[in-house]
């Protein structure tokens, strides 16, 4: 069974660091679904930005634990993924092309 390529990629993750590495690596990093392996993550990519994958690395990342007065909640888990595309491909996160 296939998933829908945009329940797989919820987000790209703009930061400081991550631009970096948009610009010197050709790497993008993304927020992606906590069940999916990294041959989903690499078509619903491939499907959505019309680009080359070259390799995904993840990352499981814990969420944080948050309080509001004495009262303590914690943020979900989540799944980010690093994306190298091929040379000469980009993602341009800000159209979405």
């Amino acid at each position: 069974m296939t998933k829908d390529p945009r329940a797989i990629v919820s987000r790209p993750l703009v930061t400081e660091k991550n631009h970096v590495l948009q610009e010197e690596h050709n790497k993008y990093v993304f927020e992606v679904a906590r069940d999916v392996n990294k041959l989903e993550i690499k078509r619903a990519i491939e499907e959505i930005f019309d680009v080359q994958v070259e390799s995904v690395r993840t990352l499981r990342m814990k969420g944080k634990v948050k309080r509001l007065g004495r009262f303590e909640g914690r943020r979900p888990d989540w799944k980010k993924a690093i994306v190298k595309l091929a040379d000469g491909d980009i993602i341009d996160l800000y159209t979405g092309t």
